[in-house]
């Protein structure tokens, strides 16, 4: 569920619209850059082929300026899915048999970022998150339920830019969470274990536009079931200003996610959408369906 909702908010809405590189413009040590604001997220993911429906939505602020340009960005989120198909499309497996399912999840971020240098930054991320879901397996065997408990996890970020031509970064997302499989009286438990690793370059080649190259590697272990994942992948995407400092348009593609959006600015208003096609398609299988298309969308307010 969290690769629909808070793995997206972690990125910006902007830079998952233009191939969702997180390590440019999206990187946790520009957030100083967004001092003053307030905003409200909002998505919706839908799969054609089972017919499931992820969203969610979330609030969050970014403070004042302080001790040289410093800045603390909090969001909190919540989703809710109810009806899920799951497995239906995946090889029967006893651990896996189709079922029906609620689920949830909740979360609070916090990020920290400053200028170290007049072309460096640095950014610093917390996160407090924890899922639930309950399966009834269609053929009648006892239901299942999965839970979190938080450990500690965060991320940081680095972004270099010598001139406003050209922006280097890379990002690190490290979560760790204690999973909880419960079945006919039998509970079992283990550590999940998830890293992400970002760089990317942004440049301006041309008046009012912008190209984003990157590269991201995931890494994952679920200590439930002995499972591990990794997969490196290029993220791409191009901007263009329309109307300079009203209206911008990009595209791009992220792991195997093709992405688009558009921001319409009119101060002290800000609206950024992105739409997503086939989202988190190698973090996920078939678990949820095969095929999906979603809607992100953000309202921010600059409020001094």
């Amino acid at each position: 569920m969290r690769e629909f909702a808070s793995a997206q908010i972690k990125k910006g809405v902007r830079s998952i619209g233009m191939g969702g590189d997180g390590a440019t413009w999206g990187n946790y040590a520009l957030v100083y850059r967004d001092a003053d604001t307030a905003l409200f997220d909002a998505g919706e993911v839908h799969f054609s082929d089972t017919g499931n429906t992820f969203g969610f939505t979330a609030v969050g602020a970014t403070s004042p300026s302080f001790w040289g340009d410093a800045a603390f960005y909090v969001i909190g989120l919540s989703q809710q899915a109810t009806d899920l198909h799951l497995w239906t499309l995946t090889s029967p497996s006893p651990t896996r048999p189709p079922s029906l399912g609620d689920g949830s999840d909740q979360a609070v971020f916090v990020k920290f970022a400053k200028p170290i240098f007049s072309t460096v930054s640095l950014g610093l991320l917390g996160s407090y998150e924890i899922s639930q879901m309950t399966l009834l397996p269609f053929d009648g065997s006892p239901a299942i339920r999965f839970q979190t408990e938080w450990r500690p996890s965060g991320g940081v970020g680095v972004t270099w830019q010598p001139d406003r031509a050209v922006l280097v970064g890379v990002r690190a997302l490290f979560n760790r969470d204690s999973e909880i499989h419960s079945s006919g009286g039998i509970d079992k438990k283990g550590e999940l274990r998830s890293d992400e690793y970002r760089a990317g370059v942004s440049l301006l080649p041309w008046r009012g536009g912008l190209l984003d190259l990157g590269v991201v590697a995931l890494s994952r272990h679920s200590g439930l079931d002995g499972t591990s994942l990794s997969h490196v992948e290029p993220t791409f995407g191009v901007e263009q200003a329309v109307l300079p400092e009203r209206f911008w348009v990009r595209a791009g593609r992220d792991e195997t996610t093709w992405t688009g959006g558009i921001t319409v600015q009119a101060a002290p208003l800000k609206l950024d959408l992105a739409y997503v096609s086939n989202l988190a398609e190698i973090r996920t299988g078939d678990i949820f369906g095969r095929k999906n298309s979603g809607v992100i969308g953000t309202i921010t307010l600059k409020y001094h």
